[in-house]
């Protein structure tokens, strides 16, 4: 009967003190994150009230440094992407290029504890 008592106490003194969870790691929160556009979406010229450009949706994109890749990451229906990479200057570009068009390389560089924002337009080579 103590011995259940005892179990009984310690699990609910357990349950009572707060959950150690691990500092984030400065790791964590060094990378990229971004949107990718590609434009022009249509031929000619673009008028008034046109939408010009559009999200680079569900693509994979490749980030090599000069040893080669490093990482591989897609992005969203939005054209957005958040990566995680360690510190470093980085080139990124799209997986698979078309025959038309370009989609970087892109130079970047990350800093320690920070996720660098970019903004980056592919061309769909449309004129």
């Amino acid at each position: 009967m103590k011995l259940v008592t005892l179990a009984l106490i310690l699990t609910l003194i357990s349950m009572l003190s707060p959950a150690q969870t691990p500092a984030p790691s400065s790791a964590s929160k060094t990378g990229i994150e971004g949107v990718i556009t590609v434009a022009p979406i249509h031929p000619g010229p673009v008028r008034p009230g046109m939408q010009s450009s559009a999200p680079l949706a569900n693509t994979t994109l490749v980030i090599s440094d000069q040893t080669g890749t490093v990482a591989e990451f897609a992005t969203d229906g939005q054209g957005r992407f958040k990566v995680s990479i360690q510190p470093g200057r980085y080139r990124v570009i799209k997986k698979e290029q078309q025959k038309i068009g370009h989609c970087g390389p892109f130079d970047v560089d990350v800093t320690a504890g920070q996720m660098t924002k970019v903004e980056w337009q592919c061309d769909t080579g449309m004129r």
